[in-house]
């Protein structure tokens, strides 16, 4: 079991970063979109992961908290809930986040989520109540680490923040609206990482 991948970040590409060890042998790593946005190209980092097997493809997930990963785990055993909503559960809003919506019942949070319905839910309001009260996870907000990557075409920054909410089950249209009123501050992203955070944040509020 792959547990803790230490090294320096060669590659990213959202949502997916490769690390490459001392050993020299570069992981692919899918992470949350908020982990992802804490990482510096060409820095060292440290990511717990979950070495998942399908028939298919062996895939390593990571988170940059381990108790995120601990939530993503509990996640991942509810029926229904794939690697892939369980990872889109955790780009939407923060571990503390889900158990606060889970302590408070709330279900209107929930059903933000691509890919989760009223019924889908309900049930996992029930489900994730027992899971996740003993995880106790930072409630702190998420704070960009300021990034050090060189400035890249707007064009292509648009291009992969709305191919990486794609991937995680948001529509088209809906990740073009959010991106569209990130943009819409005025604020200027030289960066993936800074229009993703700040298009989190709109889709939030949806």
């Amino acid at each position: 079991m792959i547990g803790l991948i230490t090294g320096q970040v060669q590659y990213l590409m959202a949502p997916t970063a490769c690390i490459m060890t001392t050993s020299g042998v570069g992981y692919d790593i899918e992470l949350p979109l908020p982990s992802f946005c804490q990482l510096q190209l060409n820095e060292q980092a440290s990511i717990w992961t979950h070495f998942h097997v399908r028939e298919d493809a062996q895939l390593l997930y990571g988170f940059i908290d381990r108790k995120e990963r601990d939530v993503f785990r509990q996640l991942i055993k509810i029926n229904g809930v794939g690697a892939k909503m369980a990872l889109a559960m955790l780009s939407a809003m923060s571990a503390a986040e889900l158990k606060m919506h889970v302590e408070q019942e709330s279900e209107m949070a929930l059903t933000r989520i691509p890919g989760i319905g009223k019924k889908t839910a309900q049930r996992l309001l029930i489900e994730l109540k027992d899971k996740l009260k003993n995880i106790d996870v930072d409630s702190g907000s998420f704070e960009l680490t300021p990034q050090k990557t060189t400035i890249s075409h707007e064009g292509s920054i648009i291009a992969e923040v709305e191919g990486a909410l794609i991937s995680l089950g948001y529509k088209e249209k809906e990740a073009q609206l959010a991106i569209k009123a990130a943009k819409s501050k005025g604020d200027t992203f030289a960066d993936t990482q800074g229009l993703l955070k700040a298009t989190l944040q709109q889709l939030s509020g949806f």
